[in-house]
């Protein structure tokens, strides 16, 4: 936590993880897999690792393919499953989001999933799975309806920034009922800004940077991680 910011990194492989805990002001970890996709489901003995060398809080991706979030019966068993391993190897939470065909949240999934997370005793929370919704305030009141304690979101626009009158009419609205997460192109720039205009006391982050290492790909950057914090 850093000035009563609770500080949230998403992360997608096991380095990441142990980049994002060297920061004391860090609470939480989202553990994917594929940042380059979104953040899919990262393997069991990832969860299992990040458990054995990090002090932070995890919470595991659950989300089985990229290309949207309308999702056949057996894709929510497997999720369903997958979370399960999970809980049952320390997650500390649950991420996931699901839709129904008019883009809505799909309701009797997302209870039975937040069943299954709450059952553990840990934290359900839906993904920006709800900027596709079809209108995020209905959209609000339906994971209200399922008990799903925290949602990631950009207010329905490209970044934060940019949806974060949104994400404050959201907040003053069911911020008593719901925990809004403020995640999308955060960077040192413009961290306050959303800060300030969402009126959310929480921060989602990649700070993740292309390096070159036989190939380029995605990964946290430290660097990027200090930068923001000292802004915050």
């Amino acid at each position: 936590m850093k000035n009563n910011i609770q500080i949230e990194i998403c992360t997608g492989s096991l380095r990441d993880v142990i980049s994002a805990s060297a920061f004391a002001e860090v609470d939480r970890i989202e553990l994917n897999c594929a940042l380059a996709l979104g953040g899919l489901t990262p393997s069991l003995h990832t969860l299992k690792e990040a458990k054995r060398l990090s002090e932070k809080k995890i919470i595991a991706m659950v989300r089985v393919r990229a290309a949207g979030f309308l999702y056949e019966e057996h894709e929510k068993d497997l999720m369903l499953k997958d979370a399960e391993c999970f809980l049952q190897n320390g997650a500390d939470g649950i991420v996931f989001g699901c839709l129904n065909n008019d883009h809505d949240v799909d309701e009797p999934f997302t209870q039975k999933m937040c069943a299954l997370i709450h059952s553990y005793g840990k934290e359900a929370v839906f993904h920006k799975a709800f900027d596709d919704a079809r209108d995020l305030f209905e959209a609000a009141e339906a994971l209200i309806r399922c008990r799903v304690d925290r949602v990631l979101t950009s207010g329905k626009a490209k970044d934060a920034l940019r949806g974060a009158q949104i994400l404050q009419a959201l907040n003053r609205k069911y911020g008593n009922e719901l925990s809004f997460l403020p995640g999308g192109g955060v960077n040192e720039d413009n961290v306050n800004r959303i800060l300030e205009i969402s009126e959310c006391a929480q921060i989602h982050m990649s700070a993740k940077s292309t390096f070159v290492q036989d190939g380029e790909y995605y990964a946290v950057d430290p660097v990027k991680i200090r930068r923001i914090l000292e802004k915050i």
